[in-house]
């Protein structure tokens, strides 16, 4: 049985900083890029970035500089460390391995004042 379980999130200030991880069970977690995903809202979920199975991360241009995916296939977690957090980044995260259909619960972030 795959599980993948999201944690980390929370509240935090615009200009702050969070780290969520997901953890992985169920599957052979080196073979497959793993992507962060989130979605906001009243708004289609969206690619953040992603990092291959051989340790490669790519991001989308509205987190690069700001976001730092990481992955360690010993511990089967994938991290993303969230800096210089806006208003925007509000959403819930799910982590999700690529050319599957499985999916995470997602966790929460909320950035406010």
């Amino acid at each position: 049985q795959v599980q993948l379980v999201e944690s980390g999130g929370g509240l935090v200030q615009p200009g702050g900083s969070l780290e969520i991880s997901c953890a992985a069970s169920g599957i052979i977690f080196s073979r497959y890029t793993m992507g962060w995903y989130r979605q906001a809202p009243g708004k289609e979920r969206e690619l953040v970035a992603h990092v291959t199975s051989g340790g490669w991360a790519y991001y989308k241009n509205f987190v690069k500089g700001r976001f730092t995916i990481s992955r360690d296939n010993a511990k089967n977690t994938v991290s993303l460390q969230m800096n210089s957090l806006k208003l925007e980044d509000t959403a819930v995260y799910s982590c999700h391995p690529w050319d599957t259909n499985y999916w995470g619960q997602g966790t929460q972030v909320t950035v406010s004042s």
